[in-house]
């Protein structure tokens, strides 16, 4: 694998939210993470929203869509803290990642039989 200073495609907006250098920089920490498992992520976008008209205790809302080699990711996650949703979604796509690395990795280790029955296969000479 090639690792030499690759940066990753993370890209951060806010709804209704004004984004600090310092909340985009946590973002992008967070997120980073999730390139552990999966070189095929083409990149990730991340959706801040701050709804002062909702619940109290779901006030922040965050999304997340990844963009991916076969079906894309999408997760949403509702608390009372923005940091908290944050690190909520990233602990959700990271075991969505996982589950979904582990699904490849069984059908590849168990591959369906195959019937030969009523083909006739060609003689080894």
């Amino acid at each position: 694998m090639n690792k030499t200073n690759q940066t990753h495609e993370i890209i951060v907006s806010g709804i209704h939210l004004d984004l600090t250098p310092s909340l985009k920089t946590y973002v992008h920490e967070k997120m980073e993470r999730l390139f552990r498992h999966d070189e095929s992520i083409v990149r990730i976008r991340v959706e801040l929203e701050c709804d002062s008209k909702h619940d109290v205790n779901h006030k922040f809302v965050a999304k997340a869509h990844i963009v991916i080699h076969g079906p894309d990711i999408n997760a949403t996650v509702e608390t009372e803290e923005c940091h908290k949703s944050i690190d909520l979604l990233v602990d959700k796509l990271d075991r969505t990642l996982r589950e979904r690395h582990n699904q490849s990795k069984v059908k590849r280790n168990h591959p369906h039989h195959i019937e030969f029955s009523d083909v006739e296969l060609p003689k080894a000479i």
